[in-house]
């Protein structure tokens, strides 16, 4: 049960990014809701880090916390009627065909850091 949960989550961060991109080449879109996506994506591809990555289990998760908080932000700066249209859209669409390989590369990079952050909680508590 735990499984079909994450692979549902995963499902939903794919579409939602995918969403995001439409969201940000749409002109309805306010202007402060794309500088605060092009500030999540800078976030996520700058090196620079609140937390170091090398720090284990604690480096990844600022990551994940920071991006999932601020892709957040954004769905709510664009707004609900917005949000479910571009959500829409973005089903029927695949990942990789939207961002190319460096996309789906990134996307596989950040579920194997989400993992990384399990499987050390996992082995934190155990």
């Amino acid at each position: 049960m735990v499984l079909g949960r994450w692979v549902r989550r995963g499902s939903d961060v794919r579409r939602d990014a995918y969403a995001l991109y439409l969201a940000c080449r749409d002109p309805r879109v306010p202007w402060y809701a794309k500088l605060v996506a092009a500030a999540v994506v800078a976030y996520v591809v700058s090196p620079v880090d609140l937390v170091p990555d090398f720090i284990p289990l604690v480096g990844h998760l600022d990551d994940v916390i920071l991006v999932l908080l601020g892709l957040r932000l954004v769905w709510r700066l664009v707004g609900p009627e917005l949000t479910a249209e571009h959500r829409e859209r973005a089903s029927g669409a695949l990942l990789v065909r939207a961002f190319g390989r460096p996309g789906a590369a990134l996307t596989i990079a950040l579920w194997l850091a989400v993992l990384a952050v399990v499987v050390g909680l996992y082995l934190l508590l155990r």
